[in-house]
């Protein structure tokens, strides 16, 4: 098998979870009890990825295009470690360890040295996600973004529907979107909830594209069924921002997507270092974040 197909898992008495090399991707998360299969299953005919890592940049870039000192690079929506084979560091029952490096095509489309790795590590069913970046340049800051962007299957069961679902908040929030046009922020928002702990899932609520917060306060965001009492919990703490995407009508997934980093605002590309979230790593410094994901 070749190593950009090679697939690696992860087990405990009550979890299985299975990745590929390809984007250090997520591609299955399964209940051993039940053998309830939890992630999307990337149906091309619909959405054909199931949980990609967004690195260097999160969102959209107008015209997919940035400026780095005064230079034009192209890099496409949520960046490329999505579409690159990660090497495999290390890989135990219960932890995998992947990791991607610059190379000359990284180079061509963004300039800037990097060591991206991440590790899953599975106890019970919890997934935890860490990521650390490293700047391995003797003397250029690292300019980046990185988010994630898994797909939960909605609904869970047969005989239910995708309006059964809901989100429950830790507490009551007060929730406004940020507005999208093209993938880019128009800078205009909307009111999504007021003092509410669960917002119903309706696929028109994505009909102008995935909801984008800024500035919530809380951490934990847990999918359940208003008609059976299986659940995915999210668990992200300090990510600035957070997007919630379904494909469209009868898609039957829902993402939860914790972010450092977002889309770009409308208008024309712009300076890489102006970009709304981009992190700064200094020589040598190292960025680490995690989430975790929990099904039941």
């Amino acid at each position: 098998m070749p190593a950009s197909s090679a697939l690696y898992t992860l087990h405990t008495p009550s979890c299985r979870a299975t990745f590929a090399a390809h984007g250090a991707e997520l591609t299955s998360l399964v209940a051993s009890a039940s053998g309830l299969e939890y992630l999307w299953s990337a149906d091309p005919s619909v959405w054909a990825r199931h949980a990609p890592v967004l690195f260097p940049v999160v969102g959209r870039l107008p015209n997919d295009s940035y400026y780095y000192e005064g230079q034009e690079y192209k890099l496409p929506q949520h960046g490329f470690a999505r579409d690159q084979v990660f090497t495999v560091l290390r890989h135990t029952g219960t932890e995998l360890v992947f990791r991607l490096q610059n190379d000359a095509a990284t180079c061509a489309v963004f300039p800037f040295a990097f060591e991206l790795t991440i590790t899953y590590t599975l106890r019970d069913a919890v997934l935890t996600v860490r990521w650390d970046v490293r700047n391995p340049a003797p003397d250029q800051a690292l300019l980046f973004s990185i988010g994630a962007h898994p797909a939960v299957r909605c609904p869970l069961l047969p005989g239910e529907m995708f309006e059964d679902y809901f989100l429950e908040f830790d507490h009551p929030v007060t929730l406004e979107r940020h507005l999208l046009q093209g993938g880019l922020l128009t800078g205009q928002t909307a009111p999504v909830l007021s003092q509410a702990r669960e917002l119903p899932l309706r696929y028109d609520l994505f009909a102008d594209d995935a909801l984008v917060f800024k500035h919530y306060d809380f951490t934990r965001l847990t999918l359940r069924s208003r008609k059976s009492a299986r659940f995915a919990r999210f668990q992200f703490d300090g990510f600035p921002y957070l997007g919630l995407w379904t494909k469209g009508p009868g898609a039957g997934f829902v993402c939860v997507e914790p972010w450092h980093g977002i889309a770009s605002s409308v208008g024309g590309p712009t300076e890489l270092r102006e970009k709304e979230g981009i992190l700064t790593l200094e020589p040598g410094q190292v960025f680490s974040t995690a989430y975790t994901i929990e099904i039941g």
